[in-house]
């Protein structure tokens, strides 16, 4: 597995406060084991970054004398740009990491932006409202999606430790095809091992994420949000519905997202195949698309339809 990114970033920000610090104090301060402290402070040097290392019953580490990391130097628009990003990603839940990470990135990209700038960016972060309602983030770990999105790009195969909805837990090797973010959540899409098949996975019911070695091909064509789509619209619940429809796809589709419904070709129409927990949300909705259809499953939702047909016809002819 990937090292932790964040904790890596913590050892930096705590040599950078100066002195040396002994392995011992780094690995209660992040929570680790020294072994993982020495693997952080190799990465570091990976990465350009001046670690020395002291020898000595007092030994640990330091950062070269005078060793300081570059200011972040940032066009207005640039900065408005990193900002907004990190506001709009926490309301859409999307940022993964904690509400105080998150919080605590915005303060740095703060604290180093010119004073003018800063106090502009403070007006708009302070007055700025949104229509949409914030979303909850929920605890997908943030090394969970980077070692997957990882493996992805690199067409290498995951084993994966994955609790399903049903409480299940299970061990299995993916071909990671893509990874998607939609309505709050992120879904890993690929070949399963353990099924055969092409499956969807909600990053936050990984829990763990190693890459192994090997490569492999995606299918041609493959659209890894599609599926993601397709697969949300076929997650079994506790009612298949059927309805013909005399309309086009583009029609169909202003009522019934793919998320919601599978679209099929029928003659001169479509079928829009549909999983749902209730069904009394689905007459407004054909109702809405104001064209004709035919209910083929089930029948409780005929005499919903109906239901709501009565009312509306009641209504019309009040006065």
């Amino acid at each position: 597995m990937t090292r932790p990114i964040s904790r890596v970033l913590a050892l930096l920000e705590i040599l950078q406060s100066g002195g040396t610090r002994t392995v011992a104090e780094l690995a209660r301060r992040l929570d680790v084991d020294e072994r993982t402290v020495r693997r952080y402070a190799e990465h570091l040097l990976d990465l350009d970054i001046p670690v020395r290392s002291v020898r000595g019953r007092y030994g640990g580490y330091r950062l070269a004398p005078g060793y300081r990391m570059p200011p972040l130097m940032l066009t207005d628009e640039e900065a408005l740009a990193v900002l907004l990003g990190l506001v709009a990603g926490q309301r859409a839940g999307l940022i993964t990491t904690s509400v105080a990470a998150a919080e605590s990135a915005v303060a740095k990209v703060r604290r180093v932006l010119p004073e003018a700038l800063g106090r502009r960016l403070d007006a708009l972060l302070e007055t700025a409202d949104f229509t949409a309602p914030a979303r909850k983030a929920l605890s997908a770990e943030a090394e969970v999606l980077l070692t997957v999105a990882e493996a992805a790009r690199g067409r290498h195969p995951v084993e994966l430790a994955y609790l399903a909805g049903h409480g299940g837990a299970s061990e299995r090797v993916v071909h990671p095809y893509g990874v998607v973010a939609h309505s709050g959540r992120w879904y890993l899409t690929g070949f399963d091992s353990a099924s055969g098949e092409v499956r969807t996975f909600r990053v936050d019911r990984i829990s763990s994420a190693e890459a192994r070695a090997g490569t492999f091909d995606p299918p041609d064509g493959f659209d890894p949000a599609e599926r993601v789509l397709t697969a949300l619209a076929e997650t079994p619940h506790r009612h298949d519905v059927s309805v013909r429809i005399q309309a086009t796809p583009d029609q169909v589709r202003a009522v019934f997202p793919p998320s919601v419904a599978v679209l099929e070709a029928d003659g001169d129409g479509v079928r829009a195949r549909i999983r749902a927990q209730r069904l009394d949300w689905i007459p407004p909705l054909l109702a809405a698309l104001d064209r004709p259809f035919v209910i083929e499953r089930p029948a409780e939702l005929r005499d919903l339809v109906g239901a709501l047909a009565d009312r509306l016809a009641e209504r019309a002819r009040e006065r």
